[in-house]
């Protein structure tokens, strides 16, 4: 078993066709056939259940493509690394980081990194807070840059400062008598748009308070979030920060008045992990930003986290 082979199994298992994956490595589908084949036989395994309109990963299969990722992405980081030296470069930090970051990472004060480490290169992994958490166990990134709720067990996090959550009112739409905060009993009367990581809380939040709750737009991204409430699909809930990036067209803000419905970034890696210096650099910029008095522990410290287990059947 060798790395081109794993390359191809892993390729086949994504796109779930022999053809497309071909193409995908510009390699011609004989070849790719033959090594995946091959690495079936020396594995004494099917790796594959061949049907009409493609393929499907057998047990034995997900069980390889899992261990598969993990393989290519310390190669491909190693090789980075290797690379970087090579090249005079003091150093490559992989960083998993959420969509709904880019109001509070980066920050003024990470700007130290271009000034005091001028050849730097810093590789940004996107994704939702799960996938991040994901890439963090399987040594693709060294942190991950997520926001709660998440299940922290396991893993040493800085927190920012809490933030609420706001309702984005698309224009011609009304939503509370107040000008700049509405109640949970005024979003019952209006359809929300909401992405996953927050629809169990929510569900929650509206029950306890013995309201009725009407979800008009489910997503799994804050932009997704924006733009459709924007469209006049419904108010949209999202963290505060994560308005400076984006453009509302001319939709009305209001701040929700509810002590429990707040979130926060953090900044994460697991217990036991060493970081590099890089990576001490850049918790150290996150904690003097945000978190000056951070403490270790689990994403239990927010109201919201109580959501944390519920968020993880809904990790999208």
């Amino acid at each position: 078993m060798n790395l081109r082979q794993l390359e191809y199994f892993v390729a086949v298992a994504e796109e779930r066709k022999i053809t497309t994956a071909a193409k995908r490595l510009n390699i011609t589908q004989p070849p790719l056939s033959y090594e995946v084949s091959a690495l079936e036989k020396e594995l004494g395994v099917k790796l594959f259940v061949r049907r009409p309109r493609g393929v499907d990963l057998t047990d034995a299969g997900r069980v390889l493509y899992a261990r598969a990722t993990t393989i290519l992405g310390l190669t491909e980081s190693a090789a980075r690394e290797v690379a970087d030296v090579g090249l005079g470069r003091e150093g490559t930090l992989a960083i998993g980081i959420i969509s709904s970051s880019g109001g509070q990472v980066p920050n003024d004060r990470m700007r130290a990194l271009a000034e005091d480490y001028p050849r730097v290169s810093l590789v940004l992994n996107e994704g939702n807070t799960y996938e991040v958490l994901e890439m963090l166990r399987r040594r693709v990134v060294e942190l991950g840059v997520v926001r709660t709720p998440f299940a922290g067990e396991g893993l040493e996090c800085r927190y920012a400062d809490p933030e609420p959550m706001v309702a984005v009112i698309p224009r011609g739409m009304s939503c509370g008598e107040r000008a700049d905060v509405v109640g949970l009993e005024e979003l019952s009367a209006a359809p929300l748009v909401i992405y996953r990581r927050f629809e169990k809380i929510l569900e929650r939040l509206f029950a306890q308070a013995g309201l009725p709750e009407f979800v008009a737009c489910v997503n799994d991204d804050a932009r997704t979030t924006c733009a459709w409430a924007c469209k006049g699909l419904g108010v949209g809930l999202v963290p505060e920060s994560f308005l400076e990036l984006m453009s509302l067209e001319g939709a009305t803000v209001k701040r929700v008045d509810e002590d429990s419905l707040v979130t926060r970034m953090a900044v994460v890696w697991p217990k036991g992990r060493d970081l590099s210096p890089l990576a001490e650099r850049f918790v150290s910029m996150f904690e003097a930003a945000y978190a000056p008095e951070a403490a270790d522990g689990d994403a239990d410290g927010d109201a919201a986290d109580d959501g944390a287990s519920d968020g993880d059947a809904a990790a999208r």
